[in-house]
């Protein structure tokens, strides 16, 4: 029996449809869409790194996110307004920037800069996790281009990196929250993977009284279990644009 407000089961992430090159200048482009969630996503690469890697021979991966103002049911400004500076949107581009360089050899990226762009085109949970997992493969499509020019060399790839929420709504863990789930969770967990169950990071917080450790774990082993599927959407995405991990250094 389904225990989900859309017919899935506990353990079931949502359709996902990913089209590549949607944008025409950046070296990798992708709308990454789960759910009702949509996020546009753009990896852009700049020789040259910051002064305090400048002579390392290492290169940097750095994230920014943003939700557009009707990404919501009601429009919200925008990030930056009236010169503030929104705490939570920090928060999110930190962790989407320490994903994604999870994935990456820095030395052998060379001294220089991608900067994975995730704009939020609509929101309905996961936004962060669908901004990593989108992210991976624009980067990989970058990295590419890189390599075709000669600039990267086999191994620069380390490890695939993808995310997904769970959480415990009404009792029940549950994988890949909706909006209207993770608005009534007890505990909303973010959980990100560099392939073969490693895991990269673990972001979560229970949102009343304390949750017993072996719930967390089952909501680490639910999320876990949900990574096969999200690295076959990724590999499908990138086989269809004509890139192959394996020329990039993963087998």
């Amino acid at each position: 029996m389904s225990t989900r407000i859309d017919g899935r089961g506990a353990h079931d992430i949502r359709p996902i449809t990913i089209e590549t090159g949607v944008q025409k200048h950046p070296e990798g482009s992708v709308l990454y869409a789960t759910g009702g969630t949509r996020v546009l996503i753009a990896a852009s690469v700049d020789e040259g790194v910051s002064s305090w890697l400048r002579g390392s021979g290492k290169g940097w991966i750095t994230a920014e996110y943003a939700m557009h103002p009707r990404a919501n049911p009601k429009r919200q400004d925008r990030d930056g307004r009236k010169g503030r500076v929104d705490g939570r949107v920090q928060e999110i581009q930190r962790l989407i920037g320490r994903a994604l360089r999870a994935a990456v050899d820095p030395a052998k990226l060379g001294e220089r800069t991608i900067t994975v762009d995730c704009d939020v085109l609509d929101a309905d949970g996961g936004t962060r996790t669908a901004s990593i997992t989108g992210g991976f493969i624009a980067l990989a499509l970058a990295l590419d281009v890189l390599r075709a020019k000669g600039l990267v060399q086999p191994g620069v790839l380390r490890a695939p990196v993808a995310a997904i929420s769970t959480g415990i709504v009404e009792g029940k863990v549950l994988a890949d929250l909706a909006y209207l789930e993770d608005s009534r969770a007890d505990v909303d967990l973010n959980v990100v993977t560099g392939g073969a169950g490693a895991i990269v990071e673990v972001q979560g917080t229970a949102e009343g009284e304390p949750v017993a450790r072996e719930r967390w774990t089952a909501m680490i082993d639910v999320a876990l279990g949900t990574i096969p599927a999200l690295r076959k959407a990724q590999d499908e995405a990138l086989s269809k644009a004509g890139v192959s991990l394996g020329r990039l250094g993963l087998g």
